[in-house]
């Protein structure tokens, strides 16, 4: 077994925040004995990453904590997502199992054998997705314990154009995407987002993404804890795939995204 402690990073905000900033698919970071399970040659693998990782996530957020009044918490993956993903059900509740992107994948992004036919993943997900879980879910409860709630917000972007694996990818695809939950996102919450996003030539709610990431601890059963997902096109802040960020993009989502956390810290 693996030491997993730098697989994640709780970076500390004020101890009077509430807000958990949640960055899981900022990392291109795959330890050699998870690549050796993967089938892809390591150009063909580069490109994958260029698709599948939200590039510039991390530095959007670390910019962001940086101007807020109250600095949030911010919760970062150091691993890709191709070693495990945190923000998938680890069970037959993921739907994304059907394209073979449950917690572990076995599929990339246009539905090639990531890893080999028959793959069990259960080992990955005891060595990093339940230390992972077990430390989102520790830092909401210290959230709850500190000032009563926590306000999860994910960072994270998609593509332009639609990729083979989205299943719901046919409908709109508005600059910034807002993922809502029926029970952890308030009304409110998801206003102050909208607004917030304003400047960036329109929101959308749930297309071509939706919902949010709340530990199974807490999920459906505590609305103290309240969930927002902001997924940015990348269009509007780097070059794609996995090029760089360019223009203003960058510094102004940070802005917004400042915006938004200081009016949820004083709410």
């Amino acid at each position: 077994m693996n030491d997993t402690s730098a697989s994640f990073q709780l970076l500390p905000g004020a101890p009077d925040s509430p807000v958990i900033l949640h960055v899981p698919h900022s990392s291109r970071a795959i330890p050699a004995e998870v690549r050796q399970g993967i089938v892809l040659d390591d150009v063909t693998l580069e490109r994958e990453l260029d698709h599948i990782t939200d590039s510039h996530t991390a530095e959007i957020a670390a910019a962001a904590a940086a101007r807020c009044a109250v600095a949030p918490w911010r919760f970062v993956n150091q691993m890709s997502r191709l070693v495990v993903d945190p923000e998938r059900f680890p069970d037959e509740r993921e739907e994304m199992l059907s394209v073979g992107m449950g917690a572990v994948y076995t599929r990339t992004t246009h539905k090639e054998r990531l890893r080999p036919d028959g793959y069990n993943g259960r080992a990955l997900v005891e060595e990093y997705f339940e230390p992972y879980a077990a430390a989102m879910t520790d830092a909401v409860a210290e959230r709850l314990a500190a000032v009563g709630r926590a306000v999860v917000v994910d960072v994270h972007s998609y593509p332009t154009e639609r990729l083979p694996y989205e299943l719901h990818g046919d409908g709109p695809r508005p600059p910034v995407c807002l993922g809502s939950d029926g029970f952890h996102t308030p009304a409110e919450l998801l206003s102050r987002a909208e607004r917030a996003f304003a400047g960036f030539g329109g929101t959308g709610v749930d297309s071509p993404f939706a919902g949010t990431y709340v530990p199974l601890e807490y999920y459906g059963k505590d609305a103290r804890v309240s969930a927002l997902m902001i997924e940015v096109r990348r269009d509007v802040y780097m070059t794609e795939p996995g090029g760089p960020a360019d223009g203003p993009g960058l510094d102004q989502l940070a802005g917004a995204l400042a915006e938004l956390l200081d009016a949820v810290s004083a709410a």
